[in-house]
């Protein structure tokens, strides 16, 4: 089963996509089960009821979902939390060493986009790079877990994300500021689907991504060096996780910040993909240049 968003920006339809007795994928209006795919939803046993729903037949076909903008399979989580170099080989590229703890970083919620939106550089923006990661969608609220098993249990479901970043912004410097590189409009595209956690095997996922067709990042969930349920339980000890937050787990190797490849230009288009929960689409454009160029003659 899926779970995907579909319409308009600001008036998405929830959808439930589902297996028939034939093989064939069918998209389902959700809306006689639930108004959006939220927190309030996963905490209330939605998933349980989309799959009664489904199983009972009482949900009607979306007949033009094919036709519809696909949005982020979330309506705004409340928090987007993000694992820093998560992937030996990643944190090597980066010119660090494999963390010991995890690294931990917030990007806030108004950088959720759709995963075939439009996405924009920004205007002063020479590094902009891509980042294929597994998003762990919370399903309950948690804090101070005490074993893996609950932190496990706290999942609802996975998506894919790009986690874009502005390394000039990000790093180096005496300016550079994580937050300032991780939190540029529509720079984490979700989705297309929610998938739940019953329905993942998170440890063997296959990541991937391209830039106009060509390979970038090819890697695979099982050499995380913290795996899901450590990530939850670490966060729960610092924070409150709240159900519908997100949880980015951190991108293998292969991204620009490696030297081996140049920076996300404009008309650029890039692929993310990750095994059973779909692939990603985003062409890039260059954006607000008129700003920037006031910004430049004022400072």
């Amino acid at each position: 089963m899926k779970i995907a968003r579909l319409g308009e920006q600001g008036r998405e339809i929830p959808v439930v996509i589902a297996t028939d007795s034939a093989g064939t994928e069918i998209s389902y209006d959700a809306r006689p089960v639930t108004a959006t795919i939220d927190g309030a939803f996963l905490a209330g046993g939605g998933i349980a009821a989309l799959r009664e729903a489904v199983d009972n037949g009482t949900l009607p076909v979306l007949e033009n979902a094919t036709e519809l903008r696909i949005g982020s399979p979330i309506a705004r989580p409340n928090n987007v939390v993000c694992i820093g170099m998560n992937y030996a080989a990643h944190a090597a590229e980066s010119g660090a060493l494999p963390p010991t703890i995890p690294v931990v970083f917030l990007k806030p919620n108004n950088t959720v986009a759709g995963p075939f939106d439009a996405a924009p550089i920004p205007p002063l923006s020479a590094k902009y790079d891509w980042e294929v990661e597994l998003g762990v969608v919370i399903g309950r609220e948690v804090s101070y877990l005490s074993t893996l098993a609950e932190a496990a249990d706290a999942v609802a479901g996975y998506v894919i994300a790009n986690d874009l970043s502005e390394r000039e912004y990000q790093i180096p410097g005496a300016a550079g500021q994580w937050t300032k590189g991780k939190s540029l409009p529509k720079s984490t595209p979700l989705g297309p689907w929610l998938v739940p956690a019953g329905d993942v095997d998170e440890n063997g996922l296959q990541l991937k991504s391209w830039v106009n067709g060509e390979p970038r990042q090819d890697s695979n969930t099982a050499d995380l060096i913290f795996d899901v349920p450590t990530i939850i339980h670490h966060l729960s000890q610092y924070m409150v996780l709240e159900p519908g937050d997100v949880v980015l787990t951190g991108t293998p190797e292969g991204v620009a910040l490696s030297g081996r490849f140049p920076y996300i230009q404009d008309g650029d288009v890039v692929e993310v993909e990750i095994d059973g929960l779909g692939r990603q689409r985003q062409e890039f454009f260059r954006t607000g240049t008129d700003a920037a160029n006031t910004t430049a003659q004022e400072a």
